[in-house]
């Protein structure tokens, strides 16, 4: 039985820089995460999206952004276990184990970088509409190129939907945002931007079937609360409704709510040897930010340290003086 200093559990933001972290802190350590890729719904949902709250990059994309993170990790030959979701951690004398859908894992202590928890894209309630999937009907947008000189329809009246329409504007051929209200969801100044585009708002209408041969061809709109159908011939139809996120940790026995794990000012849950950090924490003045997560990790990452051996110092030395160039 093979026993870990750290255990992550989830590979987003906050997960990897907790990894690097504790490289850092010379810790074997492991990563555990259900999705295919490191990154989260960084890379998973939003990669070319750009992200302009991380301290010094005016802007950068979120799939830069798990780039650079993995370039970082690259320092330390940690262990990684993609596509594995953790069931359960049950707490013994001496260790924690990670139960999973694969196998068991040992470690000392755990960190949990859960974020919203798992998701899935909100579909289409549309009969048969799943095999226009990956074939014209798309709920992820992974690379804006993929678009170039095509007729792009997108559905949903939020940020999301909006950032996509604005960034496809100048890539696509044609451009048409359709929502069932005729008042969007999204921030002021992305709407103002988006009324002064050339994408075409059509609104209030909702999408009342898609059809086509081996690829999506046509939308079917009707207005909501009238009388009037519109019909589309496009390329691609992007559906942004949302996700719908579920934390599975009720039977973990951590005091948290269907949002999150309460945790102390040094990161600690309720269970002894598990920390954790990111938008699954809860406390006082908690703000769910990327920037927020990067600061917590360090903190989760030493005092697990401490946790482990009480020598372990929680205020380290600086970076400074643990790489050599």
């Amino acid at each position: 039985m093979e026993i870990y200093d750290i255990t992550i559990v989830g590979a987003g933001p906050s997960g990897m820089f907790s990894a690097f972290y504790a490289g850092m802190r010379n810790a074997k350590t492991k990563l555990i995460d259900s999705l295919p890729q490191l990154g989260g719904q960084l890379a998973t949902l939003y990669p070319e999206k750009y992200i302009y709250d991380i301290p010094g990059y005016p802007k950068i994309k979120a799939g830069e952004l798990v780039q650079n993170l993995e370039k970082q990790l690259t320092t330390f030959n940690h262990q990684y276990c993609l596509e594995e979701t953790v069931l359960q951690i049950e707490k013994h004398e001496d260790y924690l184990e990670l139960i999973t859908d694969k196998g068991n894992h040992y470690s000392k202590a755990v960190i949990l970088a859960l974020g919203n928890g798992s998701f899935q894209p909100r579909k289409l309630s549309i009969p048969d509409s799943e095999r226009f999937e990956g074939n014209g009907l798309d709920y992820f947008v992974t690379d804006l190129m993929k678009y170039a000189g095509r007729k792009v329809a997108i559905a949903g009246g939020g940020d999301s939907a909006i950032d996509w329409a604005l960034m496809l504007e100048p890539i696509a051929s044609e451009v048409y945002l359709i929502h069932r209200r005729p008042e969007f969801r999204a921030h002021e100044h992305s709407v103002n931007k988006l009324r002064a585009s050339s994408v075409n708002i059509l609104t209030p209408y909702v999408i009342q079937d898609i059809s086509g041969e081996k690829r999506l061809t046509e939308i079917a709109l009707q207005q909501v609360k009238g009388d009037e159908s519109v019909s589309l011939q496009v390329d691609s139809l992007i559906v942004n409704y949302g996700f719908s996120s579920t934390l599975n940790i009720k039977e973990w026995g951590l005091k948290s709510t269907r949002q999150g794990v309460f945790v102390t000012s040094d990161m600690r849950t309720s269970i002894p040897g598990i920390y954790a950090c990111g938008d699954v924490v809860l406390y006082d003045g908690k703000v769910d930010l990327i920037a927020t997560g990067f600061g917590e990790a360090p903190t989760a990452v030493n005092n697990a340290l401490h946790y482990i051996d009480p020598k372990n110092r929680t205020q380290p030395a600086h970076s400074t003086s643990l790489f050599k160039e």
